[in-house]
């Protein structure tokens, strides 16, 4: 079906025959144009094209202008449901004491509660990427810390001076 504000109407329809389906759902049978125009503004409807491919094309006849506020409504709705998921990111030190981390695991666990995943990174400077195992570690503390809500999405991995892994929210029950 064409979307509603590119459909053909009335005189715009170029068929010689079409499928004419009528205001209440029934089928009307197979005419020409003018015939099922003549209908449609006995009626005081349009005369829409909804299926311009079939052979022969399917029109209806349908108030126009309600046509186009109803797909509009549908849009919207359809668009309002739609959930958008962020990819937050907390940055660390491969010396970050304690009471840091501790915070910074807070606002893992509110943005996984809230539904968006969290990408957990590691950053080394300068002599720090010899001691690449105390990122690993630092990662390994924060996956156990908030294995209640979240899941290891993907695991950790080294780009550049970087260590990152990327954590989702558990499947709600």
């Amino acid at each position: 079906m064409l979307s509603a504000a590119k459909a053909r109407r009335n005189k715009q329809i170029r068929a010689k025959e079409i499928r004419v389906v009528g205001d209440d759902g029934n089928q009307l049978g197979i005419m020409t144009v003018p015939e099922a125009l003549e209908q449609a503004e006995a009626k005081g409807l349009d005369l829409v094209e909804v299926a311009p491919n079939a052979k022969p094309p399917v029109c209806k006849i349908m108030d126009y202008g309600k046509y186009l506020y109803e797909e509009k409504k549908k849009s919207q709705e359809a668009k309002k449901r739609q959930t958008q998921i962020q990819v937050k990111e907390i940055k660390f030190r491969p010396h970050t004491d304690d009471h840091d981390l501790m915070t910074k695991i807070k606002h893992i666990r509110r943005f996984i509660e809230d539904g968006d995943r969290c990408k957990v990174t590691v950053f080394f400077r300068g002599r720090e990427m010899a001691h690449k195992d105390r990122g690993q570690v630092i990662l390994d503390r924060i996956v156990e810390m908030v294995s209640d809500v979240a899941k290891v999405e993907q695991t950790s991995r080294v780009e550049g001076r970087t260590m990152f892994l990327l954590l989702a929210g558990l499947p709600k029950k």
